[in-house]
This record gives structure tokens, C-alpha cells and sequence, in this order.
């Protein structure tokens, strides 16, 4: 499930690397192949489409729920849905984000341009061919803000702990990379973290670790099958 932004490609530079997997690369509406359909701005809307998407395409085989930033708050609800659903996740991956509760509630999405645009710069992983690009840039802003609002207004403080064991992954130069702990919150399963060398992106400069991690999971899950 993809970060603030991005799109069902936003994977590709991973999946090669998970070829032992089918990889499902969701997007939410207004970019990539439904660039046509409305933004949504309302978590819970936002979450409800991805869950539409997933049981749409899952089938009976064992699965795992990865997501970055934005993507990790809608893997959670998300998570939990499915687990309402009789159709659980047998592992939950979460990376960018400390997880409800840490962050200061910002309201970044109503930054002026100047200022959201000095933002996009400091969390990285912004091309600078599109902050030079005045008409790409107008582009992708109403996008990038309505996924920060996303993000920001997600009321997911008191969302339920999933049955599911769950992995954190975070960049040693976030923010609050020390409170990565704060998911196990979110688990009444088993809860491992690792801190990686990077920024918000650091999923860029570490793709064959992230994919390792995501392995790892898998076999994991195989053993408690198949002790």
C-alpha cells in the first residue's frame, strides 16, 4: 500500500526482488490508472476502497500486508477489516510512520505552497526534476495534499490491535524513528522492529533488506504452519 503520493508503480523498484511472491500493487483513486476518479480526503473512505480492492483479489492462499507512511495507517485499518471479514492477513509490515498516537497531528496538508513544498524537500524522496517542473509540480500537488490530509486525520489513536504478528520498519533519520516500539500497540501477536540507515525514504536505498524483511515474514509464517 503505497506512501503519500504514489501510485501502483511506486513498488516496482522492490518487486523484482519478490519474485517467489505475487505482489498486488494497490492505489487509491486519482493517480495512476484512475487518474480519472475524484481524490478522496477521508480516511475512512480511503481505507474502505483498498478493502474493496483486496477482497475483490484475494484468494484462499496465506497473504501479507505490507505499507509505507500513509500506507502503513491503511494497512492497519485495513488489517482489521479483513480480519472482521474471516479473511486475515498472516502478517502485517509497516514502515515510515511510528504508528497512531506519535505523530504531533500536524496539519501539513494546508501548508502554503512554499512551505508544503519545503516539507516534500526534507522528508526526501521527491525527484528534483518535479520541484523544477512548475507543471508537473501542479500536478501532483492536489494529490500530495489530499494524501497528507489522509494521513493526518486518520483518528486512528484508539484503532483495535490486530490478530496478526507484526514488523516495523522505520529510517534512522526520521523524526521519531526512537518510538518505532509504539506499534506493538497494534499487535496481540509477536512484534519485531528494525531501524534502517536512511530518511523517510529509506526504502529506496535499502530495497533488497525491505524485500528481505518481507521474506522473512513469509517464512515465518510457514514455520507456524508447518512447524
Amino acid at each position: 500500500m503505497h506512501f503519500a503520493g504514489g501510485n501502483c508503480y511506486s513498488f516496482q523498484f522492490m518487486t523484482p526482488l519478490l519474485k517467489d511472491f505475487e505482489t498486488i500493487s494497490l492505489e487509491l483513486p486519482g493517480r495512476g490508472r484512475r487518474i480519472n476518479e475524484p481524490l478522496l480526503t477521508d480516511f475512512n473512505a480511503a481505507a474502505r476502497d483498498v478493502y474493496d480492492q483486496l477482497t475483490k483479489k484475494l484468494s484462499d492462499g496465506v497473504f501479507l500486508i505490507y505499507g509505507h507512511s500513509l500506507g502503513s495507517y491503511l494497512a492497519l485499518r485495513v488489517a482489521n477489516m479483513l480480519e472482521k471479514a474471516g479473511l486475515a492477513p498472516a502478517y502485517l509490515i509497516v514502515s515510515g510512520n511510528a504508528g497512531p498516537g506519535i505523530e504531533d497531528r500536524e496539519t501539513r496538508y494546508s501548508l502554503g505552497e512554499e512551505a508544503f513544498i519545503d516539507m516534500l524537500q526534507e522528508l526526501g524522496g521527491i525527484p528534483p526534476e518535479l520541484l523544477k517542473n512548475k507543471e508537473l509540480l501542479n500536478f501532483f500537488m492536489p494529490i500530495l495534499r489530499a494524501d497528507f490530509e489522509l494521513a493526518e486525520k486518520n483518528e486512528m489513536i484508539h484503532e483495535p490491535a490486530v490478530n496478526a504478528p507484526l514488523y516495523a520498519i522505520m529510517g534512522n533519520e526520521e523524526e521519531e524513528a526512537k518510538e518505532i516500539a509504539n506499534w506493538a500497540r497494534f499487535t496481540k501477536s509477536t512484534f519485531s522492529h528494525e531501524v534502517l540507515e536512511g530518511d523517510h525514504f529509506f526504502i529506496h536505498k535499502h530495497p533488497a533488506k525491505v524485500a528481505g524483511i518481507i521474506r522473512e515474514c513469509k517464512n515465518q509464517v510457514a514455520l507456524l504452519q508447518h512447524p
